[in-house]
């Protein structure tokens, strides 16, 4: 068989009529009529309707095929009858008479339909047979826009001056963030490389290398718990420039954006994204990463119930809590009392202690808190959140962070239940002035909100030395319909500048020679300001192509559980690969 004679399926039309034409691929369908079958034949590219009549010279060959055999066929294409067209299918308006044909392989009968609705079908099946799954024109159609995106992406970098550079796959173990996956060094006993959570060190030292600007396609790893957007190993577009500021990486990145929606998808994208502060975000929003499709915005009512007797609110206040409402628009015509209870039930999942509720009904007021505040108090809460007949006004009395996280989550609970989300809109927003640090209470520490080698803002240095969590930083994160899609900063470049930052954190100077001393050297050789970005590429195929995981757009994911399903991995590995890796396990072996 020649690659050279072979046709795509999908890509004949009648411009190809009375031509012999050789075709390849998989049986997707038979239909015997008794003395004339109709095969269905499958490749990448699509479907083509083959033919044989009982005058075929091998019509008992055809007789054997079942779906999912690979076949070759030889045959002259003409149009279709009138009646059997099918404008559905780019190849409805023609068919191959076959004239030979050839069973290159057989197949055991599929485990799932090898159609676009496995909706019924166990995702653990899906992954175990993931050959069979990735047949599938949906998911071949993920992996084909994946592809475009990252040929995209490639194509702008490279028009805009970026070299695209390779880094390494084994470095060294960081302390902080997500938990690393090790690789133990034969050849130095006892010692273990890191799979790269991102490439930052590594891309910085370009920049500190003179190469200005970088770009990669790099595989990330992170050994963390799994959601339906994280995957332990990922992929990621990382970039970084050197002499910019901020707004000439928000510019680039607009921009390149625009251009790949407009190459992949034939969308074309406003000139310039809306921006909003971390702070409006998570006071409105209740998160930093807002869906703005739909309002059902936070609001604050703590001044208004400032001098109230009702102790809940009371209580909260003087510990420096917060108490927010949102108003779930003709929720109350719409939900039950025990639909009502449920989202009480819902927020107590994301922390909230209770949810207190105000229904806004033609007869009065139905509430279970309305009875422990005053007239006033109650007249200003309804109107500081537009009440009218047939709200529900949700409040959650708490700390600022449980009472944003749980109002955060019911705000998106409420516009699925309310179809307040138009799953066509593409809405980008870029978050922006996000805290430099955050306080763990556990380690006792501050900690970095993006991570220890992002630069303050010029005009908060002092902040640093005062009170370090009202420190903003110059990162900056780009959003889509409630998803990051990604996020960067400036670097800091400057050695002085680090150590004050590792001092923050609670590096001491040798801890942080041993970790960093490498990136602090550079920075005494005249690294240069330096700042760049990196997105998931997963997450952004995911949002393009309208999937509920990653999952669905990677060739070969694991599972929720890190594991491989189809070629069952991780797995032991026998006593003497260990040994040579100087490693003793105590866990027996699962039999």
């Amino acid at each position: 068989m020649s690659l050279k004679n072979r046709r795509a399926c999908g890509l004949l039309s009648e411009n190809n009529i009375g031509e012999t034409i050789k075709v390849s691929g998989w049986v997707n369908r038979r239909r015997d009529h008794g003395g004339l079958i109709f095969i269905d034949l499958r490749d990448r590219s699509g479907l083509l309707q083959l033919v044989f009549d009982e005058n075929f010279s091998d019509f008992t060959i055809v007789e054997k095929l079942r779906n999912e055999y690979v076949i070759e066929v030889e045959g002259e294409l003409r149009n279709r009858s009138e009646e059997a067209i099918n404008d559905k299918l780019a190849t409805g308006r023609i068919e191959l008479v076959g004239q030979s044909i050839k069973i290159l392989n057989t197949s055991k009968t599929p485990i799932f339909d090898i159609s676009d609705d496995t909706a019924n079908v166990d995702e653990n099946v899906r992954l175990k047979y993931r050959y069979m799954d990735l047949r599938r024109k949906e998911m071949q159609d993920n992996l084909i826009l994946r592809h475009k995106v990252t040929m995209a992406m490639r194509k702008f970098l490279d028009l805009n001056g970026f070299l695209e550079i390779e880094t390494p796959m084994l470095g060294k173990s960081t302390p902080e963030g997500a938990r690393d996956y090790l690789v133990p060094s034969r050849v130095n006993p006892g010692n273990f490389f890191a799979l790269p959570q991102s490439p930052q060190i590594y891309k910085q030292l370009l920049m500190a290398s003179g190469m200005e600007k970088y770009f990669q396609i790099a595989r990330c790893f992170r050994d963390e718990d799994l959601r339906a957007d994280r995957q332990p190993e990922f992929t990621q577009l990382d970039i970084e420039m050197s002499f910019v500021e901020k707004e000439d990486i928000i510019n680039l990145v607009t921009d390149m954006i625009k251009e790949i929606f407009k190459e992949t998808m034939s969308v074309d994208l406003a000139d310039s994204f809306p921006r909003i502060t971390y702070k409006e975000a998570i006071d409105k929003y209740g998160s930093d990463r807002p869906d703005l499709r739909f309002d059902l915005e936070l609001i604050d009512i703590g001044e208004i119930v400032k001098d109230t007797e009702f102790k809940v609110f009371q209580s909260v206040l003087k510990k420096g809590g917060t108490i927010k409402g949102i108003n779930g628009k003709n929720c109350g015509n719409i939900l039950s009392r025990k639909e009502i209870d449920g989202l009480t039930d819902f927020v107590a999942q994301h922390g909230a202690k209770g949810l207190a509720w105000i229904a806004i009904r033609e007869d009065g007021i139905s509430s279970t808190i309305a009875k422990f505040l005053s007239d006033s108090e109650l007249e200003n809460i309804v109107k500081a959140m537009d009440g009218q007949i047939g709200d529900l006004l949700m409040f959650v009395a708490d700390t600022k962070e449980v009472v944003n996280n749980s109002l955060g989550a019911l705000r998106l609970e409420l516009a699925k239940r309310l179809d307040l989300i138009d799953e066509n809109e593409l809405n980008f927003v870029w978050v922006v002035d996000f805290p430099l640090f955050e306080y763990d209470k556990e380690e006792n520490r501050y900690v970095a909100i993006h991570h220890m080698f992002t630069a303050p803002q010029e005009q908060d240095l002092e902040l640093l030395k005062t009170n370090p969590l009202e420190a903003r930083a110059e990162a900056y994160d780009l959003v889509l319909n409630g998803t990051e899609l990604g996020g960067g900063s400036i670097r800091i470049h400057d050695y002085n500048r680090q150590k004050e930052i590792f001092d923050l954190i609670g590096f001491s100077e040798e801890e942080a020679k041993v970790q960093f001393g490498y990136l602090l050297d550079a920075f005494t050789y005249g690294a240069p300001p330096h700042g760049g970005i990196a997105f998931g590429l997963d997450r952004i195929i995911m949002l393009m192509r309208k999937c509920s995981s990653i999952r669905d757009v990677i060739a070969f994911p694991k599972t929720q559980s890190a594991s491989d399903l189809m070629l069952g991995a991780p797995s032991y590995v026998t006593e003497k690969q260990l040994k040579e890796l100087s490693i003793k396990s105590d866990l027996k072996k699962d039999k």
